[in-house]
């Protein structure tokens, strides 16, 4: 069951050119960031846009049980997605389990230090061994219904009556493994034993991540929402910054909405790049740089203290690179100041396909989760978590739990959650329940992408088409 993007007629030659180089007139966040006291790496200096097309995207894809179906088979089944933290599961005999549609998976910490991963499922009855998400830890994995149990490497360990199962070769019944990659201080399973490893499914992201360290990060906030709305509907409302006018007008003095860089780095590897501490290019009547860095923006509003002076050959930019290197060190006690500008106040967001995201910056750590619950298309659940620096001496605080929001509760009602920052996930995820229910009321079925500003979105469905198709039973 494949649901192509719609071929609607190419434009001419001349049409697409246009088409694939057309940009908002502002200065680009390369322009911007040139005039940085501490430039960017060179990471970020690159640019990669993907010019896909402008015919419109089936709607079907959003909510067909019958696409659902297939993508749990094409998708989940076959890509690598990220379970949790290292250290989630420090010592040996702790796991995490992990959902997502009807399937279940754990991952155990080895005695060895290393990590394996198992279908949740009892081999006697089919019961999970782990009742939901979450983390434990414990000296075997037993089944709560029978007790059959096996040791924390998978191998068969005990039946109860085991004379009544002579038929059961132990060495058969071991539990099925899924293939574990780790890497930046993340877990991730694959289903399938074919395909590529987890280094080469996220290249170039380990590359481009070289400098910032991720792995050296504790979970400071974990935030979990259930949405009314499909998978790639929420995932699709953060790969793009078109939406900021209308959905977020208070932050349009201080980020670069319409100016923003999109780069599509490799099939499972896409980026945005937005220069904070300038003007939207909407505004009719920009701030002066000192009167940006008054503003409140996004964060700690104690990092942006409006009686801070720009001086003379200074932009607004470079004063809060510098208030946050100072304040952010203080506080998580590490010497930020190998950071350039932009890494310290920009939003740099790289997409991991299928539902990762992942923000490398250190004013906005996050990462985020999209997952469909049980085999529900319309239904969500996003994950929200920063990632702050470990302190350059002594330990590093435990992982923060996660906290369950309902959807009529604010994100800033979170432990942790700064409530500025909760009020714009409010006004993000405010959206999509009426996006999905727009998705069954369209008259013409189909939704119409920018060309530049919602590439990243065309670049996702063209390869979930890529793995539907793949996934399509053959003749």
């Amino acid at each position: 069951m494949r649901v192509a993007i719609r071929d609607h007629g190419l434009p001419t030659r001349a049409d697409a050119q246009h088409l694939a180089t057309a940009r908002c007139p502002a200065p680009s966040v390369q322009q911007i960031v040139a005039a940085d006291a501490v430039p960017p790496p060179p990471v970020l200096a690159m640019e990669q846009p993907a010019y896909l097309g402008s015919d419109p995207v089936d709607l079907a894809r959003y909510h067909d049980p019958a696409v659902f179906a297939v993508e749990v088979e094409a998708i989940w089944k076959r890509c690598w997605q990220w379970v949790c933290r290292e250290d989630h599961i420090p010592e040996p005999g702790d796991y995490y389990t992990y959902e997502v549609a009807h399937l279940s998976y754990l991952v155990v910490r080895q005695e060895d230090g290393s990590v394996k991963g198992f279908v949740n499922s009892c081999r006697h009855r089919a019961t999970k061994l782990k009742a939901g998400e979450g983390l434990g830890s414990a000296a075997e994995i037993r089944c709560p219904y029978h007790g059959w149990s096996w040791s924390n490497d998978g191998a068969l360990r005990q039946v109860p009556c085991a004379w009544d199962f002579g038929h059961v070769d132990p060495a058969a019944h071991a539990l099925p493994e899924v293939r574990v990659g780790r890497w930046g201080g993340f877990i991730f399973i694959n289903p399938s034993p074919d395909g590529p490893d987890l280094l080469d499914y996220l290249a170039p992201l380990p590359d481009h991540f070289a400098g910032w360290d991720i792995a050296n990060r504790f979970v400071e906030v974990h935030v979990a929402k259930e949405l009314a709305c499909n998978w790639k509907t929420a995932l699709e409302a953060f790969l793009e910054s078109y939406h900021v006018l209308e959905t977020h007008p208070q932050i349009l003095t201080g980020v670069g909405d319409a100016n923003v860089q999109y780069d599509c780095h490799s099939d499972h590897i896409t980026r945005f790049y937005a220069a904070n501490g300038t003007n939207s290019p909407h505004l009719a009547q920009p701030l002066g740089e000192q009167e940006l860095l008054g503003q409140v923006l996004i964060g700690d509003s104690s990092l942006h203290d409006p009686a801070m002076q720009v001086g003379a050959g200074e932009t607004a930019r470079t004063v809060m690179a510098r208030l946050l290197r100072h304040a952010m060190g203080e506080k998580y006690r590490t010497d930020l100041s190998r950071f350039s500008d932009s890494e310290m106040i920009d939003t740099i967001e790289y997409h991991v396909f299928p539902n990762m995201v992942l923000f490398p910056g250190l004013s906005l750590p996050m990462v985020y989760r999209f997952r469909p619950i049980s085999s529900d298309p319309e239904r969500t659940l996003f994950e929200i978590l920063f990632l702050r620096p470990n302190p350059d001496d002594g330990a590093a605080p435990e992982p923060a739990e996660p906290t369950r929001v309902s959807e009529a509760e604010s994100y800033a009602s979170a432990p942790g959650m700064d409530p500025g920052m909760g009020a714009v996930y409010d006004q993000d995820t405010a959206n999509l329940r009426a996006q999905q229910q727009g998705f069954h009321a369209s008259a013409t079925g189909v939704q119409v992408l920018g060309n530049y500003q919602e590439s990243r979105i065309r670049h996702f469905q063209m390869v979930v088409d890529k793995y539907l198709a793949a996934g399509e039973p053959r003749a």
